[in-house]
């Protein structure tokens, strides 16, 4: 499997094609990871909050891939936030992932004590037991301040990113701060009709590609890390073929036609935030 790689202000290279496993039951993720991996994946982003690190690190040992061909990325979540409670949990993802290290580690959500498990997050860091560290779901605005008042700044954000949301110039925006963009949800999950959308349809008869293929690519090109999800080895296939053509600059303009501004997830909703808080037990 071909992918390309993007480069952290730290210097480690991050595959810029990546395996999500978010809402894989966890009685299903280990043979669709091992399923990934012999598809030829090495990058496999998870999270404490998606209950499936054991099941990934069993089926990392099974694959007999040596640990430094493989890229991991795990998150805290914030009913773990505080300065000890995030070196737990991190221990905890260790264990269940059956490694030493972490290639990733994120916090999360924007919700509760960040700054104590940011602090966190930076000691195991200097420690030597994360290779970069960054953050998920942060606002401009709280990212700005996380990267102002910190002693070392997040490599990466991992933000909600598809055809209905792009958030043009983020790219610019965190570059700004020395980080690079991971998208999530980049095929809106399938909703609003998106795999006939009739731009991306065009598009893709063009270069002998699916809709899903121009998406991914259409995001690759921006210098944004992705990571497309499924559980059918043939998706699998389809998803990592995505490095032998390019969209060109009138195409890429096209895709912005399909923004409607309306992501899947308000992440800075209050409502959104009182439910997070209230389950985070």
């Amino acid at each position: 499997m071909n992918n390309e790689f993007v480069k952290l202000s730290n210097g480690v290279e991050i595959p810029q094609l990546g395996f999500g496993v978010f809402q894989i039951p966890p009685e299903e993720t280990k043979s669709v990871v091992k399923k990934a991996i012999e598809v030829g994946y090495r990058h496999f982003d998870t999270a404490q909050a998606y209950f499936n690190e054991a099941e990934i690190g069993e089926a990392i040992k099974e694959s007999k891939i040596p640990r430094e061909d493989l890229f991991i990325t795990t998150k805290v979540w914030v009913s773990s936030y505080g300065y000890e409670e995030t070196k737990k949990a991190f221990q905890e993802s260790l264990d269940k992932l059956q490694t030493d290290y972490i290639d990733l580690y994120l916090l999360h959500q924007c919700i509760g004590d960040v700054y104590s498990s940011w602090r966190a997050v930076e000691d195991l860091y200097k420690e030597g037991k994360i290779k970069a560290i960054g953050v998920c779901n942060f606002t401009p605005g709280r990212f700005t301040d996380l990267c102002l008042n910190s002693k070392i700044k997040p490599m990466v954000n991992q933000i909600e990113i598809n055809p209905f949301y792009q958030q043009e110039g983020t790219e610019d925006f965190h570059g700004e701060f020395d980080a690079i963009v991971e998208a999530w949800g980049p095929l809106a999950e399938g909703k609003d009709g998106i795999f006939t959308n009739p731009i991306l349809s065009e598009i893709g008869d063009k270069y002998g590609k699916t809709v899903a293929q121009v998406i991914l690519r259409w995001i690759i090109q921006r210098g944004i890390i992705v990571f497309p999800k499924s559980t059918k080895e043939s998706r699998m296939i389809e998803n990592a073929d995505v490095f032998d053509f390019q969209l060109s600059d009138d195409d890429m303009e096209k895709i912005k036609e399909i923004e409607t501004g309306v992501p899947i997830v308000e992440i800075d909703d209050p409502d959104f935030i009182k439910y997070i808080c209230s389950n985070i037990a």
